[in-house]
């Protein structure tokens, strides 16, 4: 490394940049194995200190599950797993090693104490009680769920030290209840009448918590929510079948501007604008998450579920399989896309099961990653006719890369450094850094000149993607203004990266306005069956 000591503002240039560089987009079927079971898939991952009035000494963690929902995918929806535990993992210390873990476990019953709804069918004198087909009998509001057929409730542990090992306790809602209900999908406007009704009902489902070792009460929410992230999916692993460079002036302008034939911005390169996930959010004391660290903490979501799983041959609601074993992890998520663009196709399946602790083995895929290559292949001919240049190459060439290798797994000195450095893939939240209102955060975080972004941390309204193409194709290797001073962080120079100052993008615009200002701050879902 060129520079091993370096200031704390320059650090937090830097920083800017790394998580950038892991993250391109939304890790929707992220690996070969993954693709089979998508109520274990996890798509997003968010961590960042809440930046709703009045809770600002509280972190919000967010995992999304269940990707690419259509709203109206009935008549069975998406219901989470009962033989899975999905975790949010949190390492205090920086040794890659979970400190705690909040587990989730669901399960899943029918009304009638199990047999259903039922409508009495057939003449007067004859008539049969048969179970209705579906999973609400009527509507729903906010007062009376008397008609849902299919509830949903889950449980949730912290489990302190190693999730396999460690110690497991209860979380119990204000009231002291161990069980919490998950509300039922958005299905559509006549089972809710209108999304307000559907956010009174769903609101009902946001509980205050009290977590054991912790003196300050936290927050819960399990549920549909809008899909907050916003990426041209289906052209971008289209081999690119874009110009990834900013059409205009500059973001939004308007002009034609910008690179001739460039992209530009429009919710309609948004393919995920008109999906679902399923949301599990916690909000959790900063002071109940740092333990004995520096106040950086690290995190990543996995899912797990039994090792076999037998399918009954005469399978019931109650009972369509059989599960036993150990439970193994199947699914894994801190920054995303790392799966997507990062890990090489041979790997994808084992980096879903790995844990950060072991990511050493996947540092090749850092030091000399293929997807700017490929961005070469695709691009550099095209680059060359447009500019008139002669540009051997348009991908980065500082090899190894040492810009992202400190950026993908050690984080950064007086940013998002933790107390012990062990190289490793977490999400990284330094929460002693302010929280910004959603009025002045910039989409693009940390290089927006907004400390509170990404990559300290990510909240639903950064645009990792904009920021991840510019830093993967060699945005530091060029000056960057810190405090306002142009400052070169030493890694590599201009001559490493021949198109490192383009403003690369993907053309779907995302920024704090297209999320909530509070808990659990994605927005309600999508409905299926809209007025």
């Amino acid at each position: 490394m060129k520079k091993h000591i370096i200031t704390s503002a320059v650090c937090l240039c830097i920083t800017g940049a790394y998580i950038a560089q892991d993250a391109a987009a939304s890790s929707h079927r992220e690996a070969p194995n993954i693709t089979r079971y998508p109520t274990l898939d996890s798509t997003d991952f968010y961590v960042f200190n809440s930046y709703e009035t009045g809770r600002e000494d509280y972190v919000t963690l967010i995992a999304n599950y269940v990707p690419l929902q259509d709203a109206y995918g009935g008549p069975n929806y998406f219901a989470l797993d009962p033989a899975a535990h999905y975790n949010i993992h949190v390492d205090s210390d920086g040794d890659a090693v979970e400190d705690m873990t909040y587990q989730f476990k669901f399960d899943n019953t029918l009304a009638g104490g199990g047999a259903g709804i039922q409508l009495a069918i057939g003449p007067d004198g004859a008539k049969k009680q048969i179970a209705i087909p579906l999973k609400n009998a009527g509507g729903i509001s906010a007062g009376d769920n008397s008609v849902l057929n299919f509830i949903e409730q889950y449980t949730l542990d912290v489990v302190e030290g190693p999730v396999k090992t460690g110690t497991s306790s209860s979380v119990t809602s204000a009231g002291g209840e161990s069980t919490f209900t998950k509300p039922w999908d958005y299905i559509g406007d006549k089972t809710f009448s209108s999304a307000a009704d559907y956010q009174a009902y769903a609101n009902q489902y946001v509980y205050d918590i009290s977590v054991p070792n912790c003196s300050l009460p936290g927050k819960v929410f399990v549920g549909q929510r809008s899909d907050a992230f916003a990426v041209n999916l289906g052209e971008s692993f289209d081999l690119v079948n874009y110009v990834p460079v900013e059409g205009d002036s500059s973001p939004g302008a308007g002009d034609g501007n910008g690179f001739p034939g460039g992209i530009t911005q429009d919710t309609a390169n948004d393919d995920l604008l008109d999906k679902n996930v399923t949301t599990i959010a916690l909000e959790l004391p900063k002071s109940c998450l740092i333990g004995d660290g520096n106040g950086v903490i690290g995190a990543w979501t996995t899912a797990y579920v039994p090792q076999a799983r037998i399918q009954n041959p005469n399978a019931t609601f109650a009972k369509p399989e059989v599960n036993g074993g150990a439970m193994v992890q199947i699914s894994r998520l801190s920054n995303p896309l790392v799966n997507e663009v990062v890990i090489g196709l041979p790997d994808k399946d084992k980096f879903s099961t790995s844990a950060p602790s072991g990511d050493g083995q996947f540092a090749d895929y850092v030091t000399h990653p293929s997807f700017p290559e490929l961005l070469n292949i695709l691009f550099r001919d095209a680059v060359n006719s447009t500019l008139g240049t002669n540009f051997e190459t348009i991908a980065p060439t500082n090899f190894p890369r040492e810009d992202l290798v400190a950026a993908f797994l050690t984080g950064f000195p007086g940013v998002n450094q933790q107390a012990t450095v062990t190289a490793s893939e977490m999400l990284r939240l330094n929460t002693a850094i302010p929280a910004v209102p959603a009025s002045q955060q910039s989409p693009y975080g940390v290089v927006g000149d907004d400390l509170a972004g990404f990559p300290n941390g990510r909240r639903p309204g950064d645009d990792v993607v904009d920021i991840a193409l510019r830093v993967v194709m060699g945005r530091l290797c060029y000056d960057f203004p810190v405090n306002g001073n142009p400052t070169n962080l030493g890694y590599c120079s201009p001559s490493d990266a021949n198109v490192g100052d383009a403003p690369f993008t993907d053309g779907a615009p995302l920024s704090a306005s297209d999320v909530d200002e509070s808990f659990p701050y994605l927005k309600t879902p999508i409905a299926g069956s809209p007025n």
